[in-house]
């Protein structure tokens, strides 16, 4: 009999996993993946910065290459960093990684033993619980309101709870909300963060998708302790499919991040960082996403019309100034889970809310993407859903 470890009992497949099946169906209307417009992906750009790779440093792109990443595209990073999070930092501080999600795998394993305590906003990104769940955490929620993390209850927690070893965050237009911190609740963060000297995990993968209103500063450009670990990628400024993301931290921490990194995959790969890093210096990627938040800004329009026209009054929802998400809630006694399959019946789809709750309940919430819909179907999508709802009302 095969016997596993006692870890796997605490991975499931997500709600995620399950529903990114559906949109390979061209029938469902799907507002369930965090999907960038595929549309927008610069393909020839990148079939020429490709071509000049291989006809520049061909043998460099096919070879192993150092865990930490290619030293141009590193640099090009942290300049990006600066630019755009006002973050002073320099290639030495940032390690490569195969998507943002390896570095949320990493920080678990960097920061976690088994019962240690992991906090997270309420909800969370679904796909940092299932990454945090294999170091068998125990997880706790901090509340959250429209201007984020909650730093009254924040402090209540650590004053109050032993061992607690990392903070994970998303500060901006957050995952699964669509909520932004507000700069007074980002000090106050920071204020508390170095009073009880605990790590923090910034997650950043949509802070340069900004629709309106100016942008806020990164924890990280605030930290004086080299307490914040940034993550960002390429996978919603460029394309996913490089799965390019980095690391940002402390000497000390980025070391361990490397360790773990040469036990994993040794590097991410040479060739999708060669790329990435010649489309920058052939293209220009601010004009790029300059095209990608407008078209998201138009999207999220449609979204948000549709739904102030269609939705009952029962059902509240979140008007993010950017990013991929809304967040609806709706009474109690409505079990989203349900109404996602009655949903299916109508060929829509969205995430059901109980899965982004590290510790369950909350199952009469769901959270819609706006980003890869054309306009015709986020409005057939919308008015399904508001047919659903108001058929569960009481």
């Amino acid at each position: 009999m095969v016997r596993y470890a006692k870890r796997m009992e605490q991975l499931t497949n997500s709600d995620i996993g399950d529903l990114l099946k559906l949109i390979a169906r061209p029938d469902i209307i799907s507002f369930a993946g965090g999907l960038p417009a595929a549309e927008l992906f610069p393909v020839d750009q990148l079939r020429q910065a490709c071509d000049a790779v291989m006809e520049e440093m061909g043998k460099v792109a096919c070879q192993y290459s150092s865990t930490e990443g290619f030293p141009a595209l590193r640099e090009k990073i942290a300049e990006r960093m600066k630019a755009k999070n006002n973050i002073e930092t320099d290639a030495d501080h940032i390690l490569v990684t195969s998507g943002s999600q390896q570095g949320l795998d990493f920080s678990a394993r960097v920061f976690v033993d088994k019962g240690d305590v992991i906090l997270m906003e309420s909800p969370s990104y679904l796909g940092a619980i299932n990454a945090f769940k294999a170091c068998e955490p125990t997880f706790m929620e901090v509340p959250t309101d429209e201007d984020g993390m909650v730093m009254e209850e924040l402090e209540k927690i650590l004053a109050t709870t032993p061992n607690v070893k990392m903070i994970y965050v998303i500060p901006d237009f957050q995952n699964p909300t669509g909520r932004t911190w507000t700069l007074e609740r980002r000090h106050k963060f920071m204020e508390i963060i170095n009073k009880y000297e605990i790590p923090v995990i910034e997650d950043n993968p949509y802070g340069e998708l900004r629709f309106e209103n100016e942008n806020m500063p990164a924890l990280k450009s605030l930290d004086t302790k080299g307490l914040v670990v940034f993550l960002g990628t390429f996978s919603k400024i460029l394309v996913p499919g490089y799965r390019l993301g980095w690391v940002c931290a402390s000497d000390e921490i980025l070391s361990m991040f490397n360790f773990i990194k040469q036990g994993a995959d040794l590097q991410t790969p040479t060739v999708t960082q060669l790329e990435a890093n010649k489309y920058m210096e052939m293209f220009d990627l601010d004009k790029h996403v300059d095209t990608i938040r407008e078209l998201y800004k138009h999207r999220r329009d449609v979204m948000m019309k549709t739904m102030e026209e269609t939705f009952p009054k029962e059902a509240k929802f979140t008007h993010p100034d950017g990013g991929l998400f809304t967040w609806i809630e709706l009474p109690e006694y409505i079990d989203t889970r349900k109404m996602a399959l009655q949903c299916l019946e109508k060929k829509v789809a969205y995430v059901p809310g109980g899965s982004f709750f590290p510790n369950g309940g909350h199952e009469n919430c769901f959270r819609m993407n706006y980003s890869c819909m054309p306009d015709d179907k986020i409005v057939e999508g919308v008015k399904a859903i508001a047919e659903v709802i108001k058929a569960n009302l009481k």
